[in-house]
């Protein structure tokens, strides 16, 4: 790819978060509020401080949905979508802003209210097409995954079943030592099990939540970082791959890979100068929308051979304590995905995670200083993927 990056030129000074789930009494407008001022005030910063805001939102059209309720005052505030993707695609455009040097300090803020509005997930219409765009459910689309894994590399459906269960009960684990969390109880194996289909052999636990939430984060220039915080995480990598869709009309497309995650996280490794991901990182925080999304993930992200991830899964590699721990705060699964802000949520464990802010119970079992988050949108052969590697040091 030809990107060429922007590491350590950037600096990440605060980043906020709600607590996730189904805030009925809430609106967007108050979550918003929330999530930004628990970014601004740690460092003392107020709103008009602030050169420019990116707001990511699926649902809403425009700027003055961050401008009216913060009662901002001639600041420029662009609204993103990407899919899922969106509250990384804030973080990413308002990163190259400050990079560019056009602004000295922006704020990305990512934000979703769908639980009153009668949709267990996001509307979306399709536009005219040739009829080869997809027609079923995201559960649907990902439960395919499981059995093509199982033909592909000769394991039992059994077995991976078995993985998948663990997947879902790490993350529930993780996510009952977050009290933001959306889901904020452990869950055995055997009640994922038992838990009622969705689709193909995904039960209710296999399924992320739908939440409401919003997360924000500030980026300077990494040489002004220090005027803020003692301990910012500068940025090492930041990339996006936007696929072409063709997955759903190529009969060679096994559901077994996304090709645009092998793509962003090699990107991603190529700017950051990573060349052992599971050697050289302390966390992951990935996409889990889906069990089997997170155990291809393990391999697409480069943490495990082709073929292993069931096994690895199966062994504790990425449990808290493992040897590279995966969605320590409970993932989507667990913390819940309000789509505008889950990739901020992310970068928000990254946060408290790399500044040994997390709570005790579930901080990671190793000293290193690099994070990554990895948020993807879309379906199997029709995605966005976006990754992102935070250090603490710079240079």
């Amino acid at each position: 790819m030809g990107s060429h990056g922007i590491r350590d030129r950037v600096a990440i000074v605060s980043v906020g978060c709600t607590p996730f789930g189904e805030h009925w009494n809430r609106s967007a407008d108050d979550l918003l509020v929330e999530a930004v001022n628990e970014t601004l005030n740690p460092i003392g910063l107020g709103k008009q401080d602030i050169d420019a805001y990116w707001l990511g939102t699926a649902q809403r059209s425009c700027g003055i949905t961050l401008a009216k309720p913060l009662e901002l005052e001639g600041k420029p505030v662009s609204r993103v979508e990407n899919f899922c993707a969106t509250g990384s695609e804030a973080l990413r455009q308002a990163s190259y802003a400050v990079a560019s040097g056009a602004y000295d300090i922006a704020m990305a803020v990512g934000v979703e209210k769908v639980k009153d509005a009668g949709y267990q997930g996001l509307p979306a219409t399709q536009p005219p097409n040739d009829g080869t765009v997809r027609n079923l459910t995201a559960a649907a689309m990902y439960s395919m995954i499981a059995p093509a894994y199982a033909k592909k590399y000769g394991v039992s459906e059994g077995e991976v079943r078995d993985a998948l269960s663990h997947i879902a009960s790490k993350n529930h684990y993780n996510g009952a030592r977050n009290p933001r969390a959306q889901f904020k109880r452990e869950v055995s194996k055997e009640q994922v099990e038992k838990a009622p289909k969705m689709a193909g052999t995904l039960g209710v636990f296999d399924c992320a939540g739908v939440a409401d939430g919003g997360a924000a984060a500030i980026v300077v220039r990494a040489e002004d970082a220090h005027k803020y915080t003692d301990k910012p995480l500068y940025i090492k990598a930041l990339s996006l791959v936007a696929g072409n869709g063709s997955g759903l009309q190529d009969p060679n497309y096994d559901y077994t890979t996304f090709p645009e995650v092998v793509d962003s996280a090699q990107d991603a490794y190529a700017q950051a100068g990573i060349t052992d991901p599971r050697g050289q990182l302390a966390m992951a925080e990935v996409h889990d929308c889906f069990t089997p999304t997170e155990m291809v993930l393990m391999e697409d992200l480069g943490f495990c051979d082709r073929g292993t991830a069931w096994k690895e899964v199966l062994a504790g590699t990425f449990d808290l304590g493992g040897d590279l721990p995966v969605n320590p705060d409970g993932g989507l699964k667990s913390f819940g995905h309000p789509v505008g802000a889950s990739g901020l949520r992310m970068t928000f464990e990254c946060w408290l995670q790399l500044r040994g802010e997390a709570p005790e119970q579930r901080s990671l079992g190793n000293d290193r200083n690099l994070a990554l988050t990895h948020n993807l949108g879309g379906y199997p052969g029709e995605m966005v993927s976006f990754v992102s590697i935070l250090g603490t040091d710079p240079g």
